[in-house]
């Protein structure tokens, strides 16, 4: 059966310093996929880091190719992080770290915060 676009698909992953919601989203020649916390999301490339940031939000984006994007959650879990607002760069994420660490920041903060 062919897959039907758009279509966005969301799942909860668990992490060692809590969950967070996986959502991919498709549509025809084109997709997204994020990792949202309380404190803030980690997402591909699509995201712009400067409004992002204007509104306060921590942010920290990976980047895909065209041979090799980042459609599902998972992706990001081992993707580098190219960039992130001052918000998340105030967490301790640093361009470089794997998705998959800067989720886990994310994280920790949001138990501190309660």
């Amino acid at each position: 059966m062919k897959d039907s676009l758009p279509r966005t698909i969301t799942q909860s992953l668990q992490f060692e310093n809590g969950c967070a919601t996986g959502m991919s989203h498709r549509w025809k020649n084109g997709q997204y996929c994020s990792i949202m916390t309380a404190t803030g999301i980690v997402g591909c490339g699509i995201y712009n880091l400067a409004t992002a940031g204007e509104f306060g939000q921590a942010i920290a984006i990976a980047k895909g190719t065209p041979q090799h994007p980042l459609v599902n959650p998972d992706d990001l879990l081992e993707a580098s992080i190219t960039a992130a607002t001052p918000q998340a760069l105030a967490l301790g994420i640093k361009p470089g770290m794997s998705g998959r660490a800067a989720v886990e920041l994310m994280l920790a903060a949001d138990s501190a915060t309660g």
